[in-house]
């Protein structure tokens, strides 16, 4: 009953008394990282080595994947498997979010299916990656790289987003704090941390210029560093105009060093899948193409840019799963707005009965969050981890090298781009709207 049951049946008698709402999101999240953490273990090489043995998966089986009985597919045998448990994860939550459109409150019967029932979801979800893994490859693995692409884009701005929200409310506490306890130590602890984001951010400058160009050649790199720093001097300098602090009083130079910082980032991401042997260090480390590494794994997946952008991706995805916003803006682009939905039940009501902690409906009167946008965030999550785990490599017509497209550079340099044209806007725009409440 309890696998079975609703989410508050999930929660034991130690676990601190909390929202049905927020048990649900934890939940389906941990479905995420559980995809998640099956494709890592299916990309390490002693695991990915084995793949070949699942029936329909590799030799023995070439008509059905379009490959030959007696090619070596162990170089694109892990990223498959990644492919495949990305699409089953997509689907699964796409089919959720389809199921969930229009649920208003608790009292609507799919409510029910959202909040609990959730060993025969981890079922269902079991029986799609099952599959999954039975689709024929053909143009399979073409098509669902541009659907990663093109959903991946959407997580990054959605992370800036989370971001941007997440420094304004950073810089708001810390002001607040030292203002109400006339304490000096949060202004420096202020200064500081926004001090070491820009020093880490000049030096990432620095080592993209050393490893990512040459003296000669190289303009495509040398363009995006150039252009992004410029862009992020630019919106360093707006955060800080008389115009906009009178606007804006919590806006500084803290929220534009951590998007300084994340821009940059994704500027060392964009780069690290240049296809450029001379201009990319790290594309042989992931390569097959050259002799140099003939004697190396055809294909080593733990580049520090998928480290980096897995661990965003994991907190971003908790950012998205435990708290709503501070801000009423945020919380309605995100459709999250926990405070104001749902007050059917509280801690120290129908939370405790008899003593014993558990989880409480607080959607009786409206739901605290968006079913739909929820799974669709986590749909673009799961697009997003496919990608990164597989480095936005995708193999060639053989079906033996696995290559790094230009549209990957692009894909990524264009997002950084949109996040901080977003973030100027976050800056400009109550001077642009003046009639609109932005605080």
């Amino acid at each position: 009953s309890c696998l079975c049951g609703s989410a508050p049946c999930l929660l034991c008698g130690c676990c601190p008394s909390t929202k049905n709402s927020t048990i649900s999101r934890l939940l389906f999240t941990f479905f995420l990282f559980l995809g998640t953490l099956v494709s890592i273990i299916m990309i390490i090489p002693g695991v990915e080595k084995e793949l070949h043995k699942l029936p329909g998966f590799c030799e023995g089986s070439g008509s059905a994947l379009g490959v030959r009985p007696h090619v070596d597919c162990s170089s694109f045998l892990g990223h498959k498997a990644v492919y495949r448990m990305g699409f089953a994860m997509a689907a699964f939550f796409c089919l959720f979010a389809a199921l969930m459109v229009c649920v208003r409150s608790s009292k609507d019967p799919r409510a029910a299916l959202q909040n609990g029932f959730w060993f025969l979801k981890f079922l269902v979800l079991v029986g799609i990656t099952v599959g999954a893994f039975y689709i024929p490859d053909g143009a399979f693995t073409s098509v669902w790289f541009y659907f990663g692409v093109v959903g991946s884009f959407l997580f990054i701005l959605i992370q800036l987003v989370l971001l941007i929200d997440f420094a304004h409310s950073w810089s708001q506490r810390w002001l607040c704090n030292a203002g109400e306890s006339n304490a000096k130590g949060w202004y420096a602890a202020l200064c500081a941390v926004t001090f070491i984001f820009y020093a880490a951010s000049v030096a990432a400058v620095a080592l993209l210029y050393v490893y990512y160009t040459k003296p000669e050649g190289c303009t495509e790199g040398k363009a995006f560093i150039s252009i992004n720093l410029i862009l992020c001097l630019i919106v360093s300098v707006v955060s800080i105009l008389p115009k906009i602090q009178e606007a804006q009083p919590h806006s500084g130079l803290l929220q534009a060093s951590l998007i300084t910082l994340y821009t940059i980032y994704v500027t060392w991401s964009a780069l690290a899948n240049v296809p450029t042997q001379r201009c990319n260090p790290t594309l042989l480390v992931r390569n097959s193409t050259g002799s140099a590494t003939a004697t190396e794994p055809p294909t080593t997946w733990w580049d520090a840019p998928s480290i980096v952008g897995l661990v965003i991706f994991i907190l971003c995805t908790l950012f998205i799963s435990l708290r709503s916003s501070d801000h009423p803006q945020v919380n309605k682009l995100m459709l999250t707005e926990e405070s104001g939905a749902g007050a059917g039940a509280g801690p120290g009501g129908a939370a405790e009965e008899g003593g014993v902690r558990r989880a409480y409906d607080n959607e009786r009167d409206g739901v605290s969050y968006s079913y739909t946008f929820f799974h669709l965030c986590l749909l673009l999550a799961a697009l997003y981890i496919m990608m990164t785990l597989t480095n936005w490599y995708r193999p060639d017509e053989s079906l033996q090298v696995l290559r790094s497209p230009w549209t990957a550079v692009w894909v990524k340099i264009s997002s950084s781009w949109a996040g901080l044209l977003l973030y100027l806007w976050t800056l400009v725009a109550p001077l642009v709207l003046p009639d609109r409440d932005f605080s």
